[in-house]
């Protein structure tokens, strides 16, 4: 053994002489640094790996199809209703159209219920082509402020809606400012479908998030308005309209809860929509949609789950029926396992 490029029999002898490690602990700790600790070192022979991606296959197929099936049997009606809703002498100028604030802004819609929808049915609003994982917008909010309220006043992270004729706003920054203001009222023959608008918004956020006796305050006062205004008289753990609008999508197409129908509806059911188009989305090329949705135990209407489970384990059979055929075209000769080194005895002497 050459210590240090000079040493002679003896110090080597001495060298090895000289107790490693002792115990059961330092010899763990000695072989996990020589890395000789026993390991699983499979042997990935042509047999074990076309019956491993049978197998994946076998298994994923059917998840995938239980998915795909349970998500097709969840009922949606989409309505885009933000280019239906201007009125013809508009059509050219939708922009002027939805900031003449003396222009009525109500829209009436027929929606043809396909199947029977089993109640909750969930109220959704979507916008497309809104970005708001922006980040000058992400960033325009203060968490410290929804849940203190004006005992905080450091609200530099909210610009350029920080404040209003030299008085601090509350909720401050571009999220709340830009607050989606569309509202619908629901009507069934001649009886107007009650809407729960309570519990939308994540528990966690209306707990934790803002504040009990937190009120909005100098909200939507300046000159130039955003989107909805906020009650005064209401604290802002309340107003779950804002709850749900604050917590930012990240995708430039998203969808937001805006109430629950806990009444069943039943196949060809025609429900008309009262709506209020009040929000601007005409300024960027943005879409305005109305979901009504019932869900399963996976939640709302989403194929992508159960197809990509099927793609997967459809490739996995493919690609182990490409390996057995070649297997069978031109087997190879497999060598001594007793030869590979985690197998041989004595190898270090």
């Amino acid at each position: 053994m050459d210590v240090d490029g000079g040493s002679t029999s003896s110090d080597s002898a001495r060298v090895r002489s000289i107790p490693i490690h002792s115990g059961q602990s330092k010899d763990f700790v000695y072989q996990f640094k020589q890395q000789s600790l026993p390991a699983c070192k499979p042997v990935l022979t042509p047999t074990w790996v076309i019956a491993t991606f049978l197998l994946l296959g076998f298994v994923f197929i059917p998840i995938g199809l239980v998915t795909l099936r349970t998500s097709r049997g969840v009922v949606e009606i989409v309505d885009r209703y933000d280019a239906d809703c201007v009125p013809e002498s508009f059509k050219g100028n939708k922009v002027s159209y939805i900031k003449d604030t003396s222009v009525p802004k109500n829209c009436t819609r027929f929606l043809k219920v396909p199947k029977y929808m089993k109640a909750p049915i969930y109220i959704y609003y979507q916008l497309d082509n809104y970005y708001q994982n922006h980040r000058r917008y992400v960033k325009s909010r203060s968490d410290q402020q929804l849940l203190h309220g004006l005992k905080y006043n450091d609200t530099s992270s909210c610009k350029p809606e920080e404040s209003n004729n030299g008085l601090p706003i509350v909720p401050c920054g571009l999220i709340a400012w830009s607050l989606f203001n569309d509202t619908y009222t629901f009507t069934r023959g001649t009886g107007k479908l009650r809407v729960n608008r309570k519990n939308i918004a994540w528990e966690s956020d209306r707990n934790h998030k803002f504040g009990k006796h937190v009120y909005p305050f100098n909200f939507q006062n300046g000159s130039l308005i955003g989107g909805g205004k906020l009650d005064p008289n209401t604290p802002l753990a309340e107003q779950e309209d804002l709850i749900v609008w604050m917590r930012t999508s990240a995708l430039p197409s998203f969808r937001k809860m805006y109430g629950r129908i806990e009444e069943d509806l039943e196949a060809d059911n025609v429900i008309v929509v009262e709506v209020m188009n009040n929000y601007n989305t005409y300024s960027f090329g943005g879409k305005k949609k109305l979901v009504i949705s019932t869900s399963s135990w996976l939640g709302g209407r989403n194929d992508f789950l159960g197809v990509a489970y099927i793609f997967v384990g459809s490739s996995a059979i493919i690609l182990s029926l490409v390996f057995l055929l070649l297997h069978l075209k031109n087997p190879r000769p497999f060598g001594d396992t007793t030869y590979l080194s985690w197998n041989r005895k004595g190898i270090s002497s």
